[in-house]
């Protein structure tokens, strides 16, 4: 939050946000919304229960364009993108070569392009990577002229329906495609970042307000802000690049194994051919090799224990550091996430966290914390 204010940028509903009383922060060189004067606790709660408005135009939209764009993507990430369904979205991960994950992102086959979607703090980072890593094999087009909209809640869908006319809606999870909302064009995929049933809205930045205000008219659709877009996403067990994923953590050591299909695993037709790709396949294939895994933990106290709070075994030796931590308001409890030695990562296990010095007992669990609401069928 140390960001001087006139090096930050605005996305396109800036004044909108502040019509509608939402205080501003600095968020990756961004102003953005924290909360609205709902608060923090009901817009999480208006989002399980209803449907909550997301501004994620700080994301970074880059579209990848040629017949070797898939090829091309898959020597970056160790994900399935040859494979990927037209109308389909994935979730991926940019690795190092030391198998570190640098980024995390979505990528969507739209049929003639690949429509990426990547972390606003990360993006300069990725652009320059895409392009220099794959630049001469297909097209990296930057779309700045795109803001991104989340639409999240079991009433997304309703509200999506109201305002979309005769356009046909993505009917399952990770499906998307063009959709006229309010009168405009727009790319639709049907996910997000909270657990719920949801939808993201790439739109021309020009037409960006009228869409929000067209959703936020629709009944029981509420701003929401980043605050409780957090706590949403840690009761859903989901990762916050630079917290609880960085360039020295493995996707094996981050328990994101289901993001790597088997054709991309030793045995499979197109294994390995990543960056990093010895260090996590040698991690798949031999688990005595991951020293350490994110894991869900569950204090027997209700005070919320924050990133960067040590975690010790019942005799006292360091094990592992909490990577994010707050109150769920969902499940009405503190919600951590942290990394422990491989030894302590199974669900059950007794350990401590250290808060403010003391010793407070915490249980790993599985995640996610609140049970996803995905429509899947």
């Amino acid at each position: 939050m140390s960001e001087s204010a006139e090096n930050l940028s605005r996305t396109p509903l800036f004044d909108l946000h502040v019509s509608l009383g939402a205080r501003m922060v600095p968020f990756a060189g961004y102003e953005m919304p924290v909360q609205y004067p709902l608060g923090v606790m009901k817009e999480h709660l208006h989002t399980r229960a209803h449907a909550g408005l997301f501004d994620v135009s700080h994301m970074g939209q880059v579209e990848l364009h040629g017949i070797e764009a898939a090829s091309a993507l898959e020597s970056l990430v160790p994900v399935d993108i040859v494979g990927l369904p037209v109308g389909k979205q994935r979730y991926a991960l940019f690795t190092n070569e030391q198998g570190g994950i640098f980024d995390d992102l979505m990528a969507f086959n739209t049929g003639s392009y690949l429509h990426l979607v990547v972390n606003a703090a990360c993006k300069a980072h990725d652009i320059a990577h895409l392009k220099s890593k794959i630049g001469s094999r297909c097209e990296v087009k930057v779309r700045d002229d795109l803001a991104l909209l989340a639409l999240q809640g079991p009433g997304a869908e309703t509200a999506l329906e109201s305002i979309a006319h005769d356009s046909a809606i993505p009917q399952i999870f990770m499906a998307g495609g063009r959709m006229t909302l309010a009168g405009i064009d727009c790319l639709v995929t049907r996910s997000g970042y909270t657990g719920e049933d949801g939808f993201e809205i790439s739109v021309p930045n020009a037409q960006c307000e009228a869409l929000a205000k067209a959703l936020l008219a629709a009944p029981n659709v509420q701003p929401i802000g980043l605050g409780a877009r957090d706590s949403l996403r840690l009761e859903a067990g989901l990762c916050l690049y630079g917290h609880d994923l960085d360039t020295s953590t493995t996707p094996v050591e981050a328990a994101l194994t289901w993001a790597m299909q088997k054709v991309r695993r030793t045995g499979g037709a197109r294994a390995g051919g990543f960056l990093g790709a010895d260090v996590i396949l040698a991690q798949l294939d031999d688990p005595s090799k991951v020293k350490r895994k994110r894991v869900g933990l569950k204090p027997e106290g209700r005070a919320p224990i924050r990133e960067g709070v040590e975690l010790q075994s019942s005799d006292g030796v360091k094990i592992g550091i909490v990577t994010s931590g707050g109150f769920g308001p969902t499940v009405n409890a503190p919600v951590i996430m942290g990394y422990v030695e491989a030894a302590y990562a199974a669900a059950g296990t007794k350990i401590n966290a250290m808060l403010r010095g003391t010793p407070t007992p915490v249980t790993v669990v599985d995640m996610p914390f609140a049970p996803h609401g995905y429509k899947r069928a």
